[in-house]
């Protein structure tokens, strides 16, 4: 669009408003992080600040924004003199999910380097952003090692490019705000850290508001220009309130008292590290600045918390975002009431602080200001909009039952006898599987590694090898395009044999550009994870379903923890479920399978066939990621016609496909019959116990095995 959709005439959102406001007045509080589902305004407000941003001067010519008044020394462009330069808007960079390295941070040209001589850097999109905003939509879906480098350059306001020996830095300081949506996967809690504030958003249930999210998007759509011009003096008189604050800033004071709150409040609520309060009280000051107060307060160092810490929090990936706001009250009414006065009157006194009105509208306005999302003009889900006001998962699960379910199951499916002979029950009517109530999961645990053989080359993770553009160099070959990883040595060694035909007597080397050869590189890539789960009713016996579950929840966070998307397949009854679709989202994993009710016979055939189906399915959509499937039963098939040998010949087919495959064995029991062994032996898989799944328990077989003498002999699942 080109007339940008005013910031003052988006309707509710007061926290994601608030929370860009602050980063305007602050660019040091170090970012937002907006979490939320699809069309609650989300990129509009991006989009919508960047008009509200001061203009700013520029050295004419300069590809990476000098201010003319104090240039970069260090400028690839420079050297500068200090003098005047043009004026232009302030930017708004958005970085896309698929960018490279070299897009985001800027690429010397090796080639012309070896061969001419000639350093040339062509900048990124971190040079383009500088003082400016970096917006990056879904940066959970960004791979890790561009998130590193993001917030690197964000935390220390500046980029670094390094080839071969060939070194490039210039400044990077700018606004980074980045969305994403929670059902998609979540940021790592290290990369969760490095974002100033963070804020969650949500459609509004209220039709009135609603309504009016439609009438201003409708308007809009219409006469963009004509709508802009409505908003006009309001956009002004932000703007110049942004202004003002900045001026305002460095003399707001941070008094013993607010900073005695903030650390206050971030050991209560148990963060790890110190960016916590750094962070807090940046906020806190820029919202005294934002309210007109030359004084900290109480509630400037609430208001601070409540962006600051929520993301900071989580101990785990399966604890759910926010904060207790009755503690943090509590918390700060212990230290008792504010010691610091206000200097000065309050230049903005009668102003809401969290922009809950419309900005310079009178307070006889007739148009209402519900606090509702943003069906904003670049969102493509929006008010109206297919999937607006949809919830994340659905309903909630139900009540969790305690861990007390019966051995029985009352359909007669052997609970720990042995396993009925091909056929059994075939003719008998299959009757609906009895459900029992869900049982909570045990204490999850370090899970050992499981990795797919062979060497792959997925998307970037933490699982299994793979060839990836980051890694330890494992050899070379000639570039396919690009060259963008030198192998210098290779390079060497091919340029050596021809120097004399080249007219090289002397010291050097001439390199042409056949010498160039690429770098091999071996990393680690990230896996489909695929759960097939037994929840017949002889995995209900003995209480086994909740160290099953607790067992799938150490998995699940595994794979969180090694950047893999998930899927869950159960089968109980009759038949098989997806129950859970491919996805980066193990938070939903998690509560799918808390969920996860028990009973009923056995229909193992029907479960790997549904798992097969799966699984192809997403090799058609992604065919580069490869696959694990973990199957976890206790091996009994007894549902449907002749089950052994159906799931035998299931098994099969997903070994000739090639899948690779677990099966964590849950039998229990002083009598067991190995049935999820021969299980492993027909998929061409891994048995594991449940004992065996435990990352202590490995390794305490590993020393066993090689404490026992060059003579004994021993096996490590």
């Amino acid at each position: 669009m080109n007339t940008p959709y005013p910031f003052t005439a988006i309707v509710g959102q007061d926290d994601l408003r608030l929370a860009l406001l602050l980063n305007a007045v602050s660019p040091a509080v170090g970012g937002v992080l907006v979490r939320g589902e699809k069309g609650t305004a989300k990129s509009t407000a991006v989009r919508a600040l960047a008009t509200l941003l001061p203009e700013v001067s520029v050295v004419t010519g300069c590809r990476f924004s000098c201010a003319p008044a104090a240039p970069d020394p260090a400028c690839p462009d420079g050297p500068h003199e200090p003098g005047t330069g043009l004026t232009r808007p302030a930017r708004m960079v958005e970085l896309p999910v698929g960018a490279s390295e070299d897009r985001l941070v800027g690429a010397l040209d090796i080639e012309r380097a070896l061969a001419d001589g000639v350093k040339a850097f062509e900048p990124g999109l971190l040079a383009d952003a500088h003082r400016g905003i970096l917006y990056v939509d879904e940066v959970n879906l960004l791979h890790d090692h561009l998130v590193d480098l993001l917030l690197d350059a964000a935390a220390m306001g500046a980029s670094y490019v390094e080839r071969e020996g060939v070194s490039v830095r210039h400044a990077a300081r700018f606004l980074l705000v980045g969305t994403m949506n929670p059902e998609e996967g979540e940021l790592r809690p290290q990369l969760l850290d490095r974002f100033g504030l963070t804020v969650e958003v949500a459609a509004s249930r209220e039709p009135a508001q609603r309504v009016e999210v439609v009438r201003r998007r409708l308007a809009y759509d219409d006469d963009p220009a004509a709508f802009t011009v409505r908003w006009t003096d309001d956009e002004t008189a932000l703007r110049a309130r942004v202004v003002a604050a900045r001026a305002l800033l460095p003399r707001v004071r941070l008094g013993d008292g607010a900073l005695l709150r903030i650390a206050a409040a971030c050991a209560a609520f148990e963060v790890d590290g110190m960016r916590a309060d750094i962070v807090m009280a940046r906020t806190a000051t820029a919202l005294a600045a934002w309210a007109g107060r030359t004084a900290v307060r109480t509630e400037d160092v609430r208001q601070a918390a409540l962006l600051a810490l929520p993301h900071r929090r989580r101990r785990n990936p399966f604890d759910a975002p926010g904060l207790d706001e009755d503690k943090l009250d509590e918390v700060l009414d212990r230290c008792g009431p504010d010691e610091d006065e206000d200097d000065v009157p309050d230049e903005n006194q009668g102003q809401d602080q969290e922009q809950g009105r419309g900005e310079g509208q009178d307070d006889d306005d007739p148009e209402p200001e519900p606090d509702g999302p943003d069906g904003g003009p670049d969102d493509p889900d929006g008010p109206g909009g297919p999937g607006n006001g949809d919830g994340p998962d659905g309903p909630p699960p139900p009540r969790q039952a305690p861990d007390s379910a019966p051995d029985t199951t009352g359909d007669g499916d052997p609970v720990d006898g042995p396993a009925p002979a091909e056929g059994d029950g075939a003719a008998r009517p299959v009757a609906a599987a009895p459900q029992q109530a869900a049982v909570a999961a045990s204490e999850p645990f370090r899970a050992r590694t499981l990795t797919v053989p062979g060497l792959g080359e997925g998307a970037a993770g933490r699982r299994s090898r793979a060839r990836t553009e980051h890694g330890r160099t494992t050899g070379s070959h000639r570039p396919r395009g690009t060259l963008t990883k030198l192998h210098l040595s290779a390079t060497v060694r091919a340029a050596a044999p021809h120097q004399r035909a080249r007219g090289r007597s002397g010291p050097g080397l001439v390199v042409r550009r056949d010498d160039l050869r690429q770098a091999s590189r071996e990393g680690r890539e990230g896996n489909l994870v695929l759960f097939a789960v037994d929840a017949s009713g002889s995995m209900a016996a003995r209480r086994r379903m909740s160290a099953v579950k607790g067992a799938v929840l150490s998995l699940l966070l595994d794979a969180y923890q090694r950047r893999d998307k998930v899927g869950l397949v159960t089968f109980r009854g009759a038949d098989a479920e997806v129950a859970l679709p491919p996805t980066s989202s193990v938070d939903t994993a998690a509560n799918r399978l808390e969920s996860l009710a028990t009973g009923g016979r056995t229909p193992l055939a029907a479960g790997l066939l549904r798992a097969r189906e799966v699984l192809r399915v997403e090799r058609l959509r992604d065919p580069a990621r490869r696959a694990l499937l973990v199957v976890v039963t206790d091996g009994r098939a007894t549902g449907g016609v002749e089950p052994v040998r159906r799931a035998s010949r299931a098994a099969g087919l997903l070994a000739a496909d090639g899948i690779a495959s677990v099966v964590v064995d849950c039998e229990s029991g002083p009598v067991r019959l190995g049935l999820a062994g021969r299980l492993a032996v027909d998929l061409g898989g891994t048995p594991v116990t449940l004992e065996e799944l435990r990352a202590d328990v490995l390794a305490g077989l590993v020393r066993d095995v090689r404490g026992a003498g060059a003579g004994a002999r021993g096996r490590v699942a």
